[in-house]
């Protein structure tokens, strides 16, 4: 028989006893290892039972243990060391406090998927565990941050291998009663419900469960609740998973269910109305729909003024280096969905338009509501603006209004305990969160190489032990009998060269590049000398059979009983496991099709731990390294032939092993420590790790991104949304009349027959404005290097000064530095002017002579 409902029953904590309650229920325990150490203390042998998951120990703990507890003096006191610890971090003015009054008030930060920790398992990859540390890292800062995503009730997946080597999907069913959340309720007691309309009538409901990350909330959305039809209910089963229909209905209830989770959490607390609305990913992006809703509604806003208000306090990240990444759902479906939403259906279609006119495109939509947007390295962000070029034509890449901010690892979740004890993440600078430019780890100048060398040979034996667990615990679930896995307890050598790689499993990261030549790596893994061992993991999204079949093969090649000791793959992939291999691996491999890996912060993880990255030069590592902190594997980028390209990257890696790693982490000195493999952790740790920390990543957003939308938010709605009423209609007047511009002619004086460099140029232009201002634009000269086809490249604009007038005829100046030898050629071209703009480029349209 199955039961009907699966909960936990708990025993009454003693009375000295219950503030662990609220220790628990901050995941601040996630990151902050002396509560950890607390909850262990409970009882060892159970808390590596529960995997270390508090919520459970604390469940599963007897009542003797615990009335024991409550009379141990010991404690006690630490309990309220730990708690009085907890209320100061809480409570204490941080980096944020310091901004003052144009800060904003409250920040919303919409995603999909969050990766806190383990113990709440919802996220797949790399954008959870991004979102995740976004949030930590704003509590370290103090921002004001309020998080928004969805409570699926089966996680993603737990993954297996089936005797064959495929993988297996399996969907635990989560108890929200037994995570560590807190429903949201009424004054009255009773549960906060939230509504989603649904075509035909129906209505899609939600409860509201708060998970607490230090100082920050996380609103997570349930409709697996009794309000809903059976269809409803299973809105939130799992992430990621169902058809485009189910698919729309979870992203509406993130968007719009979201925000209005947010409003009824705002109004139980007392916490201020976010004044930033940030969408990780186009998975949010209805949210700006709900919001025009909201405007139109209560302030009688039309759409076009609503889009205004709702533009200005909104931010977009894209983490999409290829089309094919991006949710689009068919037209007929946001018509049927949207029908009787309440705003205009053709004005919202057009918000998420593209190529195809069936499809609608959801980043398309949220680079439209966003005023500002982001990719997150700066390689990406030249991606993307390469791939949404044409929602601006006629404006060069370089041009288009996506900026980059460089993702960053939460270091507290993501280092070694001993590392940090050691001084490896400590500057003389002080606080990294506090100070402004450059940041150097020098704290580990100060470690001999020798117990530089011993810890990492400690956490490398540490990932030794884990393997050896998991790969037995496989090979069982495989089939094996006890009697024929006694060589996993020897299996691998926390004295070989260990090399790490994990992820997400589609075919542009190359799980099997290092596959190409077989015969090579068995013999790199065998070498009697200098041996090297590999430790896989990933998961394959489960509609994907490609990514299926890529584990299959490394599966069966590392079950060779010739060399399954010095190489495995490890199922089960998550924070969990991910710890203790990047604590471990002596260097982190990375060989995806660039530039298809918008970041990849598993190798800054490693970094931050002192491990190696060798990688190919796509994401963060394009721009961070520095011929010291690992190696770059050469990519093939002008080989057309996908098979070909990849046959001349892999034998680039199997080079660059032997001879450059290899040869440097087995060559020791007099005391047995390779010097310098030594030199390039500590540089590593030095150099590369303040520049990968999340908290700096927080602080780039704040001051790049969302101190400005809350300010331009804030001029939108003074006076009753008086700024974004006229604002709208100016751009309307501005748009019709665009046709009409035309820079008639354009003179040049000053520069003679042979111009030189330090001279200038003069320009003059005649521009037409029929129906429009001077003021309405901003005439600008740009110039810079010419090709033969007369292309401008390294182009520097400058604005022109308005000379006179005649009519709708405009004469207006600048003067151009000829600043560099060489072919020099300029233009003229003029764009949209408001003081509203965030970019002269927003409005999609210019005109050049």
């Amino acid at each position: 028989m199955r039961a009907l409902r699966r909960f936990t029953v708990r025993a009454a904590l003693p009375e000295p006893l219950t503030p662990l309650s609220q220790l628990v229920m901050n995941l601040r325990w996630s990151w902050h290892p002396e509560t950890r150490d607390l909850f262990e203390s409970l009882d060892p042998g159970l808390w590596r039972t529960c995997g270390g998951d508090p919520v459970r120990a604390l469940g599963e703990v007897s009542a003797e243990r615990l009335a024991a507890l409550a009379k141990d003096r010991r404690f006690v006191r630490r309990l309220q060391d730990a708690v009085d610890d907890l209320e100061e971090y809480l409570t204490t003015p941080r980096w944020y406090q310091s901004l003052g009054a144009e800060a904003p008030a409250t920040i919303a930060y919409f995603s999909a998927e969050f990766g806190i920790t383990e113990v709440l398992p919802q996220y797949s990859g790399g954008l959870g565990i991004l979102a995740g540390d976004h949030l930590k890292a704003a509590s370290d800062l103090g921002v004001p941050l309020i998080g928004v995503g969805l409570l699926y009730r089966a996680g993603y997946f737990t993954q297996g291998l089936s005797a064959d080597g495929w993988q297996l999907e399996h969907y635990p069913s989560l108890d929200p009663h037994g995570l560590p959340v807190k429903l949201l309720r009424e004054p009255d007691g009773s549960a906060v419900v939230i509504s989603v309309p649904l075509p035909e009538g129906r209505t899609l409901f939600a409860h509201v469960w708060r998970a607490q990350v230090g100082r920050v909330s996380l609103l997570l959305l349930d409709s697996d609740i009794e309000e809903n039809a059976p269809a409803e209910r299973g809105v939130t089963d799992r992430l990621y998973g169902g058809d485009e229909d189910h698919r729309l209905r979870q992203e509406m209830l993130l968007g719009i269910g979201g925000v209005r989770a947010l409003r009824a959490y705002c109004a139980l607390t007392g916490t201020p109305a976010p004044e930033v609305f940030h969408a990780n990913e186009g998975h949010a992006g209805f949210l700006g729909i709900e919001r025009i809703r909201e405007l139109m509604e209560s302030h009688g806003l039309s759409f076009a003024e609503a889009v205004q208000a709702v533009r200005a306090g909104t931010v977009f990240t894209t983490h999409t280096p290829v089309p094919a990444g991006i949710d689009r759902f068919p037209r007929g479906l946001i018509e049927r969905y949207f029908a009787g939403f309440g705003v205009p259906l053709q004005d919202l279609l057009a918000l998420g338009a593209e190529e195809d006119p069936s499809k609608y495109n959801m980043a398309h939509m949220g680079l439209r509501l966003g005023q500002r947007a982001n990719g997150v390295s700066e390689l990406h962000g030249h991606v993307s603006r390469g791939m949404f070029n044409n929602l601006w034509p006629g404006f060069d890449e370089g041009d288009v209004p996506i900026g980059s901010i460089t993702n960053g690892v939460h270091a507290p979740t993501w280092t070694a305990r001993e590392l940090v004890e050691m001084g490896t993440q400590t500057s003389s600078q002080g606080d990294p969160a506090e100070v402004t430019g450059p940041v150097h780890f020098d704290g580990v100048d100060a470690i001999a190489a020798g117990d530089l060398w011993a810890i990492r040979r400690t956490l490398r034996g540490r990932l030794v032990e884990e393997v050896r667990r998991r790969i037995r615990e496989t090979a069982l679930s495989r089939g094996a009998t006890e009697a024929e896995v006694g060589w996993t307890d020897t299996a691998f050598d926390p004295d070989v060269l260990t090399i790490g790689f994990a992820r997400r499993v589609p075919s542009y990261k190359r799980l099997t590049l290092m596959l190409r030549d077989p015969a090579r790596l068995k013999a790199m893994l065998l070498d009697p000398e200098r041996p090297l061992q590999l430790v896989i993991a990933g998961k394959s999204h489960p509609a994907d059979d490609g990514g299926k079949k890529l584990i299959q093969q490394m599966v069966e090649f590392a079950d060779d009983p010739e060399i399954r000791h010095r190489i495995a793959f490890l199922p089960g992939y998550d924070i969990g496991m991910a710890r203790y291999l990047y604590w471990g691996c002596d260097v982190w491999l990375n060989n995806p099709l660039r530039p298809l890996e918008a970041c990849g912060t598993s190798g800054m993880k490693a970094a931050l731990n002192g491990g190696l990255n060798l990688s190919i030069r796509d994401g963060w590592w394009d721009e961070w390294f520095d011929g010291q902190n690992g190696w770059a594997i050469p990519t093939a980028d002008g080989v057309a032939d996908a098979d070909r390209r990849d046959e001349v990257e892999a034998r680039a890696i199997y080079d660059l092993l032997s001879t450059q790693v290899l040869p440097r982490f087995y060559e020791r000195d007099a005391e047995g420590v390779p010097a310098r493999w030594v030199e390039m952790v500590r540089h590593t740790l030095r150099e590369t790790g303040p520049k990968v920390l999340a908290t700096r990543m927080v602080r780039d957003y704040v001051q790049a991104l969302y101190v400005p939308a809350a300010q331009s938010a804030r001029v939108m709605s003074a006076d009753g949304y008086a700024p974004a009423r006229s604002e709208s209609q100016w751009r309307a007047h501005l748009l019709h009349n665009w046709s009409t511009v035309r820079v008639a002619h354009v003179e040049a004086t000053g520069a003679g027959d042979t111009p030189e460099i330090g001279s200038t140029l003069a320009l003059r232009a005649e521009v037409e404005l029929p129906g429009l201002e001077p003021s309405d634009v901003q005439v600008q000269a740009a110039y810079g290097r010419v090709d033969d086809a007369d292309g401008l490249h390294d182009v520097t604009s400058v604005p022109m000064a308005h000379e006179q007038s005649e009519g709708s005829r405009h004469w207006f100046t600048a003067t151009v530095p000829l600043e560099r030898t060489g072919a020099f050629g300029y233009t003229v071209r003029v764009l949209p002017y408001s003081e509203h703009l965030a970019d002269p480029a927003e409005l999609g349209v210019v005109t050049t002579a």
